[in-house]
């Protein structure tokens, strides 16, 4: 499991970061700060609290409570960021927490018990638990960059009316084992 697990998350934490600085690319300061309704978050708001959530969760990922005492949950829904590159050091910072702790990982500690909220985790059972976080909160950017940019948006993925000729693409090539990302 080792050989195709560990390098498969990767792959699969890899693409979701794609889909995010993508997002961040197409946008200025202004539009990650917008809020559509009162008590919304912005796309900065929720990067804050991804990048957040990140840090306390896999900072000595197997040795401490993925809770942190240092963290304050509540101050990542306060916008603080004051121009789009402190946002980007901030997202880097909390996804390049993750690739280490991941990168780190060996077999026999998929098995192992780790806790967040003092609730036991086997490593994976974690891995995965942060996975499909971050995947909510990113198409969550996702929708709200598409919402911002209006006709400007640039795709992420296959654009509409365009299915058949994608899949027409993948169906010329020949079988293999391969992720999913990895012709993106």
């Amino acid at each position: 499991m080792y050989n195709s697990y560990l390098p498969s998350i990767i792959k699969q934490f890899e693409y979701y970061k794609s889909l995010g600085d993508k997002t961040i690319n197409q946008l200025s300061i202004e539009e990650l700060k917008k809020e559509f309704v009162d008590d919304s978050n912005s796309i900065a708001i929720i990067v804050k609290h991804i990048a957040g959530n990140m840090l306390s969760r896999w900072t000595n990922f197997l040795t401490e409570d993925g809770e942190k005492s240092w963290r304050y949950r509540d101050k990542e829904f306060e916008d603080t960021f004051q121009t789009k590159e402190e946002l980007v050091i901030y997202w880097m910072k909390g996804w390049n927490c993750l690739f280490d702790a991941i990168s780190s990982l060996t077999e026999k500690d998929l098995e192992r018990i780790i806790y967040i909220r003092n609730q036991g985790h086997t490593v994976i059972e974690a891995i995965n638990r942060q996975l499909a976080h971050y995947a909510y909160h990113i198409g969550q950017l996702v929708f709200l960059g598409k919402l911002l940019k209006k006709n400007n948006w640039v795709s992420l993925s296959i654009p509409k009316g365009k299915s058949k000729t994608y899949n027409q693409e993948k169906f010329n090539q020949e079988k293999g084992r391969r992720h999913f990302t990895d012709d993106l």
